[in-house]
């Protein structure tokens, strides 16, 4: 299986040249469209509101690995927004071409969130993975938000995100986000100062 998707995918350069992995099919880099912090990296599915980010995140010394995954997604998650953790699990770091990754976390996690402040809320699946780099300061988490229904109410079932549009480009999997994670390669280190 990941050898079909690897074959749909393209390696990217991330934070300028200092990380690359594979993106899922069509990705649109969003820094295109409006601006991004710098210490994230932000695609979106070309026809609907799927989307992938890496952040790079203060390493949370005094947080325990097992803990770190829930610390971040609750840091991230919107206030107003309902949220129910699914599930967490280890990652075993020799599936990851990430070098000097000392622990990694898999976390699934379910949202009733608002796009744009608006009232009504749409339910997404966010997968995350974690992967700490302590000898650098850094947390990278990367996260796959998945929309699995969409209000009718809200913006973006009026662009027709609540049935995909037509597209070359299939739906994300989670088999194209562990695609993502996995393949995440430090290039240049001197990213961290």
């Amino acid at each position: 299986m990941d050898g079909e998707v690897y074959q749909h995918q393209q390696q990217h350069q991330l934070f300028g040249g200092a990380f690359s992995a594979f993106l899922p099919p069509g990705s649109l880099d969003v820094s295109e469209m409006r601006q991004v912090p710098d210490n994230q990296e932000v695609f979106a599915h070309p026809s609907t509101d799927q989307s992938v980010i890496v952040e790079l995140l203060e390493y949370q010394a005094g947080v325990p690995d097992e803990n770190a995954a829930k610390y971040h997604f609750e840091d991230m998650a919107d206030a107003s927004a309902t949220t129910e953790i699914l599930s967490q699990e280890p990652l075993s770091v020799h599936l990851l071409v990430l070098e000097g990754c000392s622990s990694a976390w898999h976390l699934t996690a379910r949202q009733l969130v608002a796009k744009f402040n608006e009232e009504a809320k749409n339910e997404v699946t966010v997968y995350l993975a974690l992967l700490r780099l302590p000898q650098y300061g850094t947390d990278v988490l990367l996260s796959f938000n998945d929309p699995t229904w969409i209000n009718p109410l809200s913006s973006s079932a009026a662009q027709g995100a609540e049935i995909p549009l037509p597209s070359s480009q299939p739906l994300w999997t989670v088999e194209h986000f562990r695609t993502f994670v996995r393949s995440l390669r430090l290039l240049d280190p001197g990213i961290f100062g």
